[in-house]
């Protein structure tokens, strides 16, 4: 008795959100192509992706209790 194939599996590309199929099979996973993982891997090194970060005003003291 042999086991049941999975149907196989597919996600939305994080580049362009076409269908990308999630298998060992696809080199590019999650990505559907070459061209969406290189698109992704420029945005990585230009430094589009950053966590958003709070810097605070000049004008006021933070972090020395006794300054405030």
């Amino acid at each position: 008795m042999s086991e049941p194939l999975s149907k196989p599996r597919h996600v939305p590309c994080p580049t362009c959100g076409g269908p990308s199929l999630f298998s060992s099979e696809n080199a590019y996973r999650p990505f559907c192509s070459e061209r969406c993982k290189g698109i992704d891997l420029g945005a990585w090194a230009n430094e589009s992706f950053r966590v958003p970060e709070e810097t605070p005003p000049d004008q006021e003291n933070f972090g020395d209790p006794k300054l405030q």
